[in-house]
């Protein structure tokens, strides 16, 4: 694909992350947002001479993490993408800031899968895909487990079939 001048465009991956990646994205903010808020409160109660606008600052964290757990995982489901093909691995993640990031397959050392206790309960797994490159591995977050299983096996047979050490 190119624009009217004839400059390549790059077009977003094809692929979007599970639908249940938006459950898990706000359980996990509630929990994080949660211990952080009560600790905020705690220090506010029970330290000595803490002055009373203290308080206010307790509520304004607890509002923004409202806000963070409402609006977060639906931002974030929008944004990240990921596609494997025979040539490259694309994702593209984020919230507030955007990355994007290709790996060509020539470069791929290794495929990892991950899959924490609460991604299992929520039949969820992440995939990170490490390359010789200096900016780190490539990580494709909240996949079906069994979506996750199969790009696995993908990148597996795509890369024993090429040529290259991957440096």
């Amino acid at each position: 694909m190119s624009d009217s001048g004839g400059t390549p465009v790059l077009r977003a991956p094809a692929h979007q992350v599970s639908p249940r990646a938006i459950p898990y994205w706000r359980v996990s903010a509630l929990v994080g947002d949660a211990v952080l808020v009560i600790a905020a409160a705690a220090v506010a109660l029970f330290v000595p001479d803490v002055p009373s606008w203290a308080w206010l600052l307790v509520v304004l964290l607890a509002i923004l993490a409202v806000v963070h757990v409402v609006a977060m995982p639906r931002i974030r489901f929008r944004v990240h993408r990921w596609e494997v093909s025979d040539t490259a691995v694309h994702t593209r993640a984020g919230w507030i800031g955007r990355q994007s990031r290709i790996a060509p397959i020539s470069r791929v050392q290794t495929v990892d899968s991950r899959q924490g206790a609460l991604m299992r309960l929520f039949g969820l797994a992440s995939i990170t895909v490490t390359t010789a490159s200096a900016a780190g591995p490539i990580t494709i977050d909240c996949l079906d487990d069994d979506v996750a299983r199969q790009v696995v096996a993908q990148l597996t047979a795509i890369t024993a079939a090429t040529v290259g050490d991957a440096t």
